[in-house]
């Protein structure tokens, strides 16, 4: 089994340094999953990690589903790998053509979303909001890495699991 933490170290997806985070958050590091998902051997793996935790919770959605823009190949990818469709929410509503911001058609079922960073847990609870409102069923998030910086507590608070290949610790390593 490959180690997520090492492999993200190896390729530079672990940038050290000052940043702003999207919660607006300081932080000295940061995870960039969306550069080094454009590798396909490197997507392969954390496809087949996520597959590999799918497997060992028992989970058998009838869709996953994700945000624009980073979950996006991961979701298409998972997609691929086990025959299941996929929803793409939209951060926003358009406003032209039909506006929607779920992309694809809610199962009856069960659906798992799929994230590149958890950081705060909003854009993900926003996620579950949105599709629970369009009749759907979710119960359990799947992240490349979970910054624990309070994303698993307000999921949790909305009846959700998170899993994660990565759990960020206190001093930017993993647990």
């Amino acid at each position: 089994m490959v180690d997520i933490y090492q492999l993200l170290l190896q390729i530079g997806a672990i940038k050290k340094g000052e940043f702003i985070l999207r919660s607006g958050k300081k932080s000295n590091y940061y995870v960039d999953i969306k550069e080094s998902i454009t590798d396909p051997r490197i997507l392969n793996i954390l496809i087949s990690s996520i597959a590999d935790q799918l497997n060992e919770t028992s989970e058998n959605p009838n869709a996953i589903a994700g945000m624009e823009l980073g979950a996006v190949p991961l979701i298409v990818a998972l997609s691929l790998k086990l025959n299941i469709p996929y929803i793409i929410i939209r951060k926003e509503k358009k406003e032209y053509g039909i506006s929607n911001r779920i992309i694809g058609k809610i199962p009856n079922g069960q659906i798992a979303i799929i994230e590149d960073v958890v950081t705060t847990g909003k854009t993900v609870s926003d996620c579950i909001s949105l599709l629970r409102e369009s009749g759907a069923i979710v119960r359990s998030v799947y992240a490349i890495v979970d910054r624990n910086e309070g994303g698993e507590p307000l999921l949790s608070g909305m009846g959700v699991n998170l899993h994660a290949l990565v759990k960020m610790g206190a001093n930017n390593g993993s647990k």
